[in-house]
């Protein structure tokens, strides 16, 4: 089963945000895990373009204290049923210092919205959650503010698991799994398989029908995905097996929107310059289109590590200006 003792979860004040703390704060209580809401203000814009010689004590001083109010009146809500809750206010550039928090608590999930306030801010915050996804150490739940079903739901009833066979993908494979089991729900594994001409899906042979190729290549992924099932999950959980041609990330979209899945797990494998260029990576356009909340496990997920000190004890109040 999942062993989920801290959870991190980025707030910028925004209604998304708003929606993924709730749904951190129902994981938090369903797994016993201690709940750490982190505001991060941003520097001065002049601090970002600082000429060589300009001293940062030039500039404006950052209003720790007001920032810490308001990510108390924030979370009041939450806290009055989370009394552990823990609240820390940084200032700098959102995802570096919201993943370097991470390895410093032992993160074992990351919750975060997918979009910040409106107007330019939405737009510099729109990649906060791509670039966070891309380096967590510990898997990462982004929660769109359309996303359907209730933040009340404890547990995922339906999980979709899109599989592409690499490493991370295969560690996404055995959270899904564990979730599905801790739901006793329903698991569905997919692959689909991209028509490019490359050395993965060569050109058919001519003398080899089209319709049958296809059809091989099928029923070669479904058996690939069953191979990563261990029979005794399917005692605990319903399992199906999926297998399509197409764009991955529509391809899970579509599933996922036709059979009612309340969940997509995913790996995050970082493509090299040329995937990246040529076909883009499939966790973002997923994250970005879902109409549920996104579970992404990346290469670089190290999990089973967990920070001792402050964070065992209670609620605290951490403040950090530059």
């Amino acid at each position: 089963m999942v062993r989920i003792a801290r959870i991190l979860c980025p707030v910028d004040f925004s209604e998304s945000s708003r929606r993924a703390l709730e749904r951190a704060a129902v994981l938090a209580g369903w797994y016993e895990a201690e709940l750490v809401a982190l505001h991060v203000a941003p520097l001065p814009t002049a601090l970002l373009s600082l000429a060589p010689g300009v001293s940062p004590a030039t500039l404006e001083p950052f209003d720790v204290e007001a920032m810490a109010g308001e990510l108390q009146s924030f979370t009041a809500q939450v806290a009055a049923r989370r009394p552990g809750l823990q609240l820390i206010v940084r200032s700098g550039a959102a995802a570096p210092v919201i993943l370097d928090l991470a390895r410093e608590i032992g993160a074992d999930l990351l919750v975060l919205g997918t979009h910040g306030r409106s107007g330019v801010r939405k737009l510099v915050l729109g990649s906060v959650a791509e670039k966070v996804v891309d380096k967590a150490p510990c898997p990462v739940l982004t929660v769109a503010l359309a996303a359907e079903g209730s933040p009340d739901t404890p547990v995922f009833r339906h999980v979709l698991c899109g599989v592409d066979f690499s490493e991370a993908s295969r560690r996404a494979v055995e959270l899904a799994i564990s979730l599905a089991e801790e739901a006793g729900g329903r698991l569905t594994l997919m692959h689909s398989v991209e028509w490019v001409t490359d050395d993965r899906h060569p050109t058919p042979p001519a003398t080899f029908g089209v319709k049958l190729y296809h059809q091989s290549l099928l029923t070669e992924a479904r058996a690939r995905l069953s191979e990563l099932v261990p029979a005794e999950a399917r005692d605990w959980c319903r399992v199906d097996f999926r297998a399509a041609c197409g764009e991955p990330a529509a391809e899970i979209l579509r599933a996922a929107e036709a059979e009612g899945a309340d969940l997509i797990v995913i790996g995050a494998d970082r493509p090299g310059p040329i995937d990246r260029m040529l076909f883009g990576s499939v966790a973002p356009l997923v994250i970005r289109q879902a109409a549920c909340p996104v579970l992404t496990v990346g290469s670089r997920c190290a999990g089973g590590r967990h920070a001792t000190g402050p964070f065992a004890s209670a609620a605290i109040l951490e403040t950090r200006s530059p």
